[in-house]
């Protein structure tokens, strides 16, 4: 067994904290929508289809009787929810197992070892070169759980280098934060946003690509003047559960990058470079990105020397690892259900577009930032704080002069920055492994993530003045 599976599995038999439960949450919230039916009036929107998108009539408004929905009801929108939101769900389980096949090649492992110890004794690049692979990484592929392993392993190995536990932490956290945050071609968030919203799949890339760079360079810095202060003075490092003397012998253990594992690495950048194409050459939308996703999950587990029989297997643990996030898309689409069907979310996009009719569009576009950081405590998955706001977001954008592109903007920073500091998410759990205290990361991390806020308040301020589109 090689080392990182070592480490994996050390990870895995930690005693993870109690977290917050999101099902119990969301199921509040469809009773909370239930009984505001009985409350709120229904109301409706006469819509026409523009450019290939259903637009909102903002003088069409008018109350209508709405159906109110009992017991029965509210467990019913949840089948319903799950059966409206079918496409995304599968979408999500499809990519998933896809990339469950990817990591068992273990040609991601093989990478990130070798790129480790060649990093190892070059320590001024060292930090920007591993924090730009775990960037590519949430950009690209949405990572964010799968850093569990990789924290057990950077922060040690940045201890002995004379650093400390939080600039491993840190190499691993932040990068891989801001890259989900800028969310270049991210399938799990911009993807289904985008689709959710009416937008061509991954549209506007360019504007993320420079938000990706920005933020990138950002962290760097940060992280990087932290660790020339540790060098300085090791008195002002934050050593976690390893202390002054880390173990890194798992780095010194050989695990090779061999010709099946570029050749694996080789065909998952091609998946790129094919969903480029199809993107912006011929439309593709969530069906054909799943099945470009599913196609070269299985060329790379041929490539990587997995039986048939060990891909259908990897697939099904990759979609697993995936799978509550994907449930809670359709108990997102429950509430949505209920709205739609009581007439409720024309009635509260008539008083949300009033309310903020009078306000600049780039403020608005700045409150849609903050009011889904607000909801990511709640609904800490990506994929479904999309499913969740965007049937919302996007006819409310178009009432108040904000692009949908510009919406969705708002969405994934909002989601992405948060994620980092909300303990909702997965940052309790990656804390412990490194054995630093949710309160020091808080206080460290606090001015970055400040940081972060002014850079996408600045962004969405620009993108609605430039019309951040195409619509």
């Amino acid at each position: 067994m090689n080392s990182l599976q070592d480490s994996q599995q050390q990870a895995a038999s930690k005693k993870k904290p109690k977290q917050f439960n999101v099902y119990v949450m969301i199921f509040a919230f469809i009773i909370v929508a239930a009984i505001l039916t009985y409350i709120i009036p229904g109301g409706s929107y006469d819509r026409v289809d523009q450019d290939g998108r259903s637009v909102i009539l903002p003088e069409t408004f008018h109350y209508i009787d709405g159906e109110n929905v009992g017991l029965l009801g509210i467990f019913n929108s949840i089948h319903t929810g799950m059966v409206n939101g079918a496409n995304i769900i599968f979408f999500v389980l499809i990519v998933g197992g896809a990339f469950g096949i990817f990591t068992a090649t273990g040609a991601l492992d093989a990478f990130i070892y070798m790129l480790s110890r060649k990093m190892a004794n070059k320590e001024k690049l060292l930090i920007p070169v591993l924090m730009l692979f775990f960037a590519a990484a949430g950009a690209l592929m949405g990572m964010s759980d799968e850093t569990i392993v990789y924290v057990a392993i950077l922060a040690p190995m940045a201890i002995a280098l004379g650093f400390d536990a939080l600039t491993g932490f840190a190499i691993v956290v932040l990068g891989a934060g801001v890259g989900f945050t800028a969310a270049v071609m991210n399938p799990f968030t911009v993807g289904i946003a985008q689709g959710i919203s009416e937008l061509p799949t991954f549209s506007g890339i360019g504007f993320r690509i420079v938000l990706f760079v920005i933020l990138y360079l950002a962290a760097v810095f940060y992280v990087m003047r932290h660790a020339s202060k540790v060098k300085r003075n090791p008195e002002l490092g934050e050593y976690g559960k390893f202390g002054r003397k880390a173990d890194t012998s798992a780095l010194n253990k050989t695990q090779k990058m061999t010709t099946r594992h570029k050749l694996v690495l080789s065909a998952f950048l091609i998946n790129y470079v094919v969903l480029i194409i199809g993107v912006l050459k011929y439309g593709w939308y969530i069906t054909e990105i799943a099945g470009l996703f599913l196609l070269f999950g299985v060329v790379m587990g041929i490539l990587g020397g997995i039986s048939f029989s060990g891909i259908a297997d990897n697939f099904i643990l990759g979609a697993k690892d995936l799978l509550g996030g994907a449930l809670i898309i359709g108990f997102a689409q429950a509430i949505l259900v209920i709205f739609n069907t009581s007439g409720m979310m024309d009635t509260l996009l008539y008083h949300a577009s009033n309310a903020l009719g009078m306000i600049p569009a780039a403020l608005s576009a700045v409150g849609m930032l903050f009011l889904q950081m607000g909801i990511n405590f709640f609904v800490p998955s990506g994929s479904g704080q999309a499913a969740l706001t965007m049937p919302l977001m996007a006819p409310l954008s178009d009432m108040i002069g904000v692009t949908r592109q510009t919406a969705v903007l708002a969405y994934q920073f909002g989601d992405g920055i948060s994620n980092t500091i909300l303990p909702t998410g997965n940052i309790i759990a990656l804390l412990a492994i490194a054995g630093i205290g949710y309160g020091k990361w808080v206080k460290w991390f606090l001015p970055f993530f400040l940081i972060q806020i002014g850079i996408a308040i600045i962004a969405l301020i620009i993108a609605q003045m430039i019309q951040y589109g195409p619509f």
